[in-house]
């Protein structure tokens, strides 16, 4: 009503208040000011210019194999509604809703979680299978979500993009996996931003991540779209394809991410999310804080949703603090394993019998007593003492060689250490060619024919000869004659060709004995039997048929003492090098010069596994002195009807 033209004050009050009911009420289902921005068409066509093209590892092997990758991005929209999942309370695990839809989860916390069909400590196969049958109703399309960050207080904004998995097949087992990448621009708005070029980029990795500039040689791209590589099972993602050993710092994963060929592209399109959580609509699942798969231990749960994560709401203050570059596997090791490739091996073991042990404690506790026996037994239960390294033939136990072997090394490391040194030029010669004619085969069956009898033969036929020249040292010491690094290298070229052929034709026989496949047992027996045809050949002269036999008859009535004694032997040299190198992953080496430092502990090894060999050698010799002689078998084929049966032969 008005009075004299002016309008009543109280109603004045009532309509500008319902206009501010009716604006707050609509920024509260829209969201803020940024939010509008996320969903206008400037929002949308800067996250259709950038999306990523993603190169994953092919699935070569059968549905549930793990060398590949068995999923892909995908829609979060085909766990609600789903008759499978199940919504759980985490205090007692109970069911709160089967199928749940997004108004079930909305603004929920971690009071509950999503349970997808499967149990991921258990056959991780289910998951597969799900995902195959998703995937190929046209469940699961390939999508990631774009989501336009701001900081508070920081000029400029990030295009994130978020990647969902349904499953993370890895060293940590869990149901659901969150990863993704960011791009950063100077401008404040997508407008300003579409008429400008990105300036950092930065790759989601476990729980940190890898910084790039956008004109990085590393940063590959197919126009605008960054061409990204999410490691097969972890979904790491990485801006190249190698082999990513990580040792869990700054937020690394532990283990080795896998982006290696063959590749399949992945396209995916993007989504765009609204810039903060919502409860109403279809990005209901926003404000959804609980897990996103089974609540188990540790990193076996299930992972929070993005909105969760620092870099959601702090996508430049969390992006500092995270590193520019990621250690990628090396190609240098000089000799032995590489201990960097070993350590790959060793986590995803250990990593293993932990997930056991959460699913099945009670066989995961026989395994690590089964294996703390035997080490045990190998290593620990024998005679260690007296250990006389001035008599060199002598009757001894496996503790007093080992330790022997020990006291030789400390008298005599000058030599010995000049004569590992050989090892490297000669033994890493071999590998290095051989893994460089198989990289340079590609599809030439001769030249990779020629690299594989190179690795097959080049190496054993490589360590014979290091092996060699210390067990003519050794010779020469036990003669009393001056031994040396000369004398060594002389005695070892006197008979350099039966030494080469003895190791060459020992290990033919080897090969083809395991594959037969019945003749593995027997492959074993004579690993033992022909451990001493190089001591037969450089001690007593004899040609390649007297050195087999004069070996398998030392070994005949002491197999289980001589292969008590050659196994740790054999560990000692192949593990000390991978083991050292174990423990320098953790440290900030270079994963290069770790590779360096394991091939010369390898290197250094070698005389000493070889001196203990050759106390095994002489032991025998003593035990057969003493002990009566033992009957052997025939095996000669011209004598069939002596074939296997007992013959009556001298012991040494």
């Amino acid at each position: 009503m008005q009075y004299g033209g002016r309008i009543e004050p109280t109603k004045v009050t009532v309509a500008v208040l319902a206009v501010f009911v009716a604006a707050f009420a609509w920024l509260a289902t829209s969201g803020t000011p940024a939010a509008l921005a996320a969903d206008s068409s400037a929002a949308r066509e800067l996250a259709e210019k950038y999306v990523p093209v993603l190169q994953v590892r092919e699935q070569e092997d059968p549905l549930c194999g793990i060398k590949g990758e068995q999923y892909q991005v995908m829609s979060v929209d085909a766990l609600f509604d789903n008759p499978a999942v199940t919504l759980r309370r985490t205090s007692d695990k109970g069911e709160a809703k089967r199928a749940p839809g997004l108004a079930d989860v909305a603004g929920r916390g971690e009071e509950v979680y999503l349970d997808l069909p499967g149990d991921p400590l258990g056959d991780t196969c289910v998951y597969s299978k799900d995902f195959d049958r998703m995937k190929r109703t046209g469940e699961a399309p390939v999508v990631v979500y774009a989501h336009i960050a701001h900081e508070e207080g920081r000029s400029g904004l990030a295009l994130q993009y978020w990647f969902y998995w349904y499953f993370n097949q890895f060293n940590d087992l869990h149901e659901s996996d969150w990863e993704g990448m960011q791009i950063t621009f100077a401008a404040d708005t997508p407008e300003e931003a579409l008429r400008q070029e990105p300036e950092e980029m930065l790759l989601f990795q476990h729980g940190g991540g890898e910084r790039a500039n956008w004109d990085d040689t590393k940063v590959q791209k197919e126009g605008d779209h960054p061409v990204v590589y999410p490691a097969a099972g972890s979904h790491a993602t990485f801006y190249t394809s190698a082999v990513f050993p990580q040792n869990g710092s700054k937020g690394s994963g532990v283990g080795c991410d896998n982006t290696t060929a063959p590749l399949r592209e992945l396209r995916p399109r993007p989504v765009l999310m609204p810039d903060r959580p919502t409860d109403r609509g279809s990005f209901a699942w926003t404000s959804f804080d609980g897990r996103w798969g089974q609540k188990e231990k540790s990193f076996n749960n299930g992972p929070t949703g993005p909105q969760t994560k620092p870099q959601w709401e702090q996508p430049f203050t969390w992006m500092e603090q995270q590193r520019w570059s990621s250690p990628r596997m090396p190609g240098g090791g000089l000799v032995g394993p590489e201990a960097v490739n070993a350590f790959c091996g060793v986590i995803a073991d250990v990593t293993g019998l932990m997930n056991l042990q959460q699913s099945d404690p009670w066989a995961a506790y026989v395994i690590l007593v089964a294996f703390l026996a035997i080490v045990v037994l190998l290593f620990g239960v024998s005679r260690w003492r007296p250990a006389d390294a001035s008599r060199l033939r002598e009757r001894r136990e496996y503790g007093q060689i080992v330790a022997t072997g020990l006291k030789l090394y400390r008298r005599n490391w000058r030599t010995f250490v000049a004569l590992a040194a050989l090892a490297i030029p000669l033994v890493g010669g071999a590998q290095l060619l051989g893994n460089w004619l198989g990289d340079l085969a590609g599809g030439d069956g001769l030249v990779q024919t020629v690299g594989d009898v190179l690795n097959t033969f080049g190496r054993p036929v490589a360590g014979a000869i290091s092996a060699a020249l210390v067990i003519v040292y050794l010779r020469d010491l036990m003669c009393g004659e001056r031994p040396g690094f000369g004398s060594a290298v002389a005695g070892t070229r006197e008979r350099f060709w039966r030494v080469v052929g003895a190791e060459i034709l020992a290990t033919i026989g080897i090969v083809l004995l395991f594959l037969s496949v019945i003749g593995i047992p027997f492959a074993i027996w004579k690993l033992v039997g022909w451990n001493f045809v190089q001591q037969e050949v450089l001690y007593t002269d004899k040609s390649f048929r007297e050195a087999f036999r004069g070996s398998s008859r030392l070994v005949r009535g002491h197999w289980w003492h001589a292969l008590r004694t050659i196994v740790p032997l054999a560990l000692i040299g192949i593990v000390v090098g991978p083991l050292l190198g174990l423990v320098l992953i953790f440290t900030s080496l270079p994963l290069l010069l770790v590779n360096v430092i394991g091939s010369v502990v390898y290197a250094l090894a070698i005389p000493f596994t070889t001196t203990g060999s050759t106390l095994l050698y002489l032991d025998l010799q003593v035990r057969g002195e003493e002990e009566p002689a033992r009957a052997g078998r025939s095996w000669s084929l011209r004598r069939p009807s002596r074939f296997g049966r007992r013959v009556e032969r001298p012991a040494t």
